[in-house]
C-alpha cells in the first residue's frame, strides 16, 4: 500500500500480554513519516550528546590568587640574591599557588538542540527500532499476574530484550505490570510524553501500546507540519513560553 502516492505504508502486528506465547491478532498501520523515515544516525548521535550534557553541571573548581590559603609575605628580598622578583607564593608560578583560567564551579553544560533535530531524532530512532524488529505493539499492558517470573518468561519466549521499555499513553499504569517490573531492573515503564531518544537506545526492545502509537503519531505529525514553524524554530531563551 502506498501512502500519499510516494511512500509505502508501514504495518506491524498487534499482540497482547495476557499469554506468554505471542498471539498476534490484528495489524496496525504506521505512518511512514514517523515509523518509516530515513534514519539519520548523525541526528540520533546529536540527541544523545545533548541529553547527556544538558543536565550535567560541573563542580570542578580552582582557586584564584585571593582564595589561596597561604601567607602573602614576600618569599625573598627584591634584590641581592640574584633570583627573580616575586611578591607572593600565591602566584600560579609556585607549587600550591593559584590556577589561571581554571574551571570555576558551578558550570552548566546546558544548551538547547534545534527544534527539528529533536523531532527527527525521535522519528529516526522509531524507524530504526521498527526496521531492526526491536519495536513491538500490544493492545494494552494488562497482565494476568503481578509475578515477575511471568513477564520474564514472556520476554524470553518472544525473544525480546534483554532490556525492555514499555510505553503507554498515560502515566497511570496497570497494577500488575507495575508491581512485576518494580522488581526487574532491566525493564521499565514510561508514559508517552516522556519518550526520548536516549531511553529508546538504552533499552534494546521497545513495546508500545496501540494508544501510545496513536498519540506518538498525532504529536509528531503535528510537529512535522505545524503552522507556526517560525515560532517553533526561534532561538531558545530561558524565559520563552511555548
Amino acid at each position: 500500500m502506498v501512502y500519499g502516492g510516494y511512500t509505502n505504508l508501514r504495518q506491524a502486528w498487534v499482540s497482547n500480554l495476557d499469554t506468554v506465547k505471542e498471539n498476534p491478532s490484528t495489524i496496525i498501520d504506521l505512518h511512514p513519516q514517523v515509523f518509516g523515515s530515513r534514519p539519520r544516525i548523525d541526528i540520533i548521535h546529536e540527541n544523545i550528546v545533548w541529553q547527556r550534557k544538558y543536565r550535567y553541571v560541573s563542580y570542578a573548581n580552582t582557586k584564584v590568587t585571593a582564595e589561596v590559603n597561604m601567607s602573602s609575605k614576600k618569599p625573598w628580598p627584591q634584590k641581592g640574591q640574584g633570583r627573580a622578583r616575586h611578591g607572593t607564593r600565591r602566584s600560579p608560578l609556585f607549587k600550591g599557588g593559584s590556577v589561571i583560567h581554571g574551571p570555576r564551579s558551578h558550570t552548566t553544560h546546558f544548551y538547547m538542540l534545534p527544534f527539528y533535530k529533536r523531532v527527527y531524532g525521535l522519528t529516526s530512532t522509531l524507524s530504526v527500532k521498527l526496521i531492526q524488529d526491536d519495536l513491538h505493539i500490544v493492545k494494552n499492558l494488562d497482565l494476568p499476574s503481578d509475578d515477575p517470573s511471568y513477564i520474564n518468561d514472556l520476554v524470553d519466549s518472544r525473544l525480546w530484550g534483554p532490556s525492555v521499555l514499555f510505553i503507554d499513553d498515560t502515566d497511570t499504569m496497570p497494577r500488575n505490570i507495575s508491581l512485576a517490573l518494580n522488581q526487574i531492573k532491566h525493564m521499565n515503564l514510561m508514559p508517552v510524553y516522556g519518550l526520548n531518544v536516549y531511553s529508546m537506545l538504552k533499552y534494546e526492545t521497545l513495546v508500545l501500546t496501540v494508544a501510545a502509537v496513536k498519540k506518538i503519531q498525532e504529536r509528531l505529525l503535528y510537529q512535522l507540519h505545524r503552522p507556526d514553524v517560525h515560532q517553533a524554530t526561534k532561538k531558545f531563551m530561558l524565559n520563552m513560553q511555548n
